[in-house]
């Protein structure tokens, strides 16, 4: 590689890193930290903008790790890396991401076919390396470096992107959320998209469940739980706790129905943090993606007829012009 590295020491970095890390499992802490000297030593840390970790590995959502969880770290480099560069680090971690058991080791055929699916569509991967100038753009396809065609066909980006600006920690440099913040605006097409991916994935699963080796509930775990968080975030505009976020759709159905709701969303985190493939539960999961769409729809109608009198949590504002050392 080119001489590019930091001339900051690796010992100087390690004593400069916070305590936002230490309420993260022991796992995730030790990917992070492995990632962190890695990029060091390859081009250096002062060649990274910054470092966003979301998802539930965030202590704010640590009730909600389950052992399906991945570490989703964002890595937003300056405009100057070349591309050959953030291709060499890609390698290397997804070696870190297998050496951390956040992906399967084995290149079997089909492990090979799911990890095309997982890349394309983001899912279980815990890394992703993008340019400032795409995070500016707000470019997801090259912010998640997922599939264009399918990211413009069916993703529901810019709630994707509202979730993780409103459900992320800046692990290190600048706060850049605020930069493409007023750039992305919600509407009712990211709803239908949501529908057409989670329903995609949802019905993925139910074809690979004959194949026992392959753990196929973590598919249909992801589709129940993407759809949650993408259609409370169209109706409520806030980042809640799944269970806070299930409690909201329950209360929006009937007496009846709620019954079987319940029944349904505590099968769902129950096997969050046992996962094991039932069937039966599978095989009601496409129903349920789509009831939650069309509660979410209806209920988001009725907001803005102001037939409904509900509050709405607005998203608080973000303060930039911070930095955030990392410190292990």
């Amino acid at each position: 590689m080119e001489e590019t590295k930091s001339n900051i020491p690796l010992n100087d970095l390690k004593n400069r890193l916070s305590s936002n890390l230490k309420d993260i499992n022991e796992r995730s802490r030790n990917y992070i930290k492995d990632v962190i000297t890695l990029i060091h030593k390859e081009i250096g840390i002062n060649k990274i903008l910054s470092i966003m970790l979301f998802g539930s590995q965030r202590s704010e959502k640590k009730q909600e790790r389950s052992l399906i969880s991945d570490c989703d770290l964002l890595f937003i480099f300056k405009n100057r890396v070349s591309n050959r560069h953030i291709r060499e680090i890609e390698k290397y971690l997804i070696a870190l991401e297998v050496k951390h058991k956040f992906k399967l080791p084995n290149p079997s055929l089909l492990n090979n076919i799911l990890g095309v699916i997982q890349y394309s569509t983001g899912m279980f991967v815990s890394h992703f390396l993008t340019k400032q100038k795409f995070w500016e753009q707000a470019n997801f396809h090259k912010i998640f470096h997922v599939n264009k065609v399918f990211s413009a066909l069916f993703a529901p980006r810019n709630i994707v992107l509202s979730n993780v600006i409103d459900n992320c920690t800046v692990l290190y440099g600048e706060d850049l959320r605020n930069n493409i913040k007023p750039r992305i605006k919600i509407s009712i097409k990211e709803m239908f998209k949501s529908t057409v991916m989670n329903l995609f994935i949802s019905f993925f699963a139910l074809i690979i469940f004959p194949l026992k080796k392959i753990n196929s509930i973590k598919y249909q775990l992801e589709a129940i739980k993407w759809t949650l968080r993408t259609a409370n975030y169209y109706c409520f505009e806030d980042t809640e706790t799944l269970i806070y976020i299930i409690n909201r759709f329950i209360s929006l159905e009937s007496y009846a129905s709620q019954i079987k709701s319940k029944h349904f969303f505590n099968k769902f985190l129950q096997l969050r943090k046992k996962p094991q493939n039932i069937f039966n539960f599978m095989l009601r999961s496409p129903i349920r993606i789509i009831k939650i769409h069309v509660k979410a729809i209806i209920y988001k109608k009725l907001v803005k007829k102001n037939l409904i009198k509900v509050p709405i949590k607005r998203r608080d504002q973000i303060i930039t012009g911070q930095t955030f050392p990392i410190q292990f």
